[in-house]
């Protein structure tokens, strides 16, 4: 439920309202703009139903919300949220062009490959220090050196950086080197890590798991919305299907059917959607179509020895190409990069 208050509510009446929520064993969200205040009220509804709450003092107008995403709903936030990763804007007309290796390697490939999609336009540089692998046997990652290495080539080309965290123990190495978060589609639903960053001011790219709905992306980013950080930003990239032919289907329709019912950013991964190279550009192009707030596409000089998904990693030339053709849709959409 929404709670409208009046222009030139108390400070009395406002407390007086908060206290009646508290009272129902429900919890406030508050969102105070120039002209009104927002009150976003999390919990059960149905123990709303009998309540004037209107009949309270300072109470313009009382909103239900049966969806039980509320704070990442179109009712709560009626305009289009920005996500602020270092000095990149991710929404409202602002593409996030995130680029890089899917593991970080060693500092002088990182480096090259920086080099190469800066050049081209990335505006974030992405690679993993903690891997996720479906064989314990599999490279995971290079953990505390490898964050150091991504956030120190990151200063060096000027781009804010994004790797992944895994476990709620993780994410205060994670936030001292990185600007933004990655919860991957395996943890989508790891309510403790959402939680944990949740309590962090730091932006966080939260993947669609790998058979989930869109309602369940948007529950996952609610639990992080509801902890106090309204820094989130969307990623579909793929679920599973009956195809075998590509890595997962990419579900486009998610992009225009995120924004019909939620206010935050939504990009689009075509690299592990497709897990084909010759797929990505097409799809890339089609995100930016459909009205993504950006495109994750993983990059490597050399995928034939990449430690990890080597197969459906760009060449820093073709990222190049598909660039160019990226910017001259994004400007036929009003937006930029």
């Amino acid at each position: 439920m929404i709670i409208v208050l009046k222009p030139g509510t108390t400070e009395a009446e406002f407390d007086h309202v908060i206290e009646r929520i508290h009272e129902l064993g429900l919890k406030p969200h508050v969102s105070k703009g120039e002209h009104r205040t927002i009150i976003g009220v999390i919990g059960d509804e149905n123990k709303l139903q009998a309540e004037p709450l209107q009949a309270i003092p300072g109470v313009e107008q009382v909103l239900p919300v049966m969806k039980p995403f509320k704070l990442a709903s179109r009712e709560m936030h009626k305009g289009d949220s920005v996500v602020n990763v270092g000095k990149v804007k991710v929404g409202g007309g602002s593409l996030a062009m995130i680029a890089g290796p899917c593991a970080i390697e060693g500092s002088d490939i990182l480096n090259e490959i920086a080099g190469n999609v800066k050049k081209a336009g990335a505006n974030i540089l992405r690679g993993g220090a903690f891997k996720p692998r479906t064989s314990p046997y599999s490279f995971q990652g290079l953990g505390e050196e490898g964050l150091k290495i991504l956030r120190d080539v990151g200063l060096a080309h000027d781009m804010p950086v994004v790797t992944e965290v895994m476990d709620p123990r993780q994410v205060s190495v994670v936030e001292k080197y990185a600007d933004m978060f990655q919860i991957g589609a395996r943890n989508m639903q790891n309510f403790d890590l959402l939680k944990e960053v949740g309590q962090s001011k730091k932006p966080v790219l939260l993947k669609r798991g790998m058979s989930a709905t869109v309602k369940d992306l948007l529950m996952s980013a609610e639990y992080v919305l509801a902890e106090g950080n309204p820094n989130v930003v969307l990623c579909e990239r793929g679920v599973r299907s009956f195809e075998d032919s590509t890595r997962n289907m990419l579900d486009m329709s998610a992009v225009p059917n995120v924004k019909g019912i939620s206010h935050l950013p939504i990009i689009v991964d075509p690299s592990h959607a497709t897990g084909r190279p010759d797929l990505i550009p097409p799809m890339a192009l089609a995100a930016v179509a459909a009205g993504a707030d950006g495109v994750h596409i993983e990059v490597h000089s050399c995928p034939e020895k990449s430690l990890s998904d080597g197969p459906q990693a760009l060449l820093p030339p073709k990222y190049a190409d598909v660039m160019k053709q990226i910017r001259k849709l994004a400007e036929m959409f009003g937006k930029t990069f």
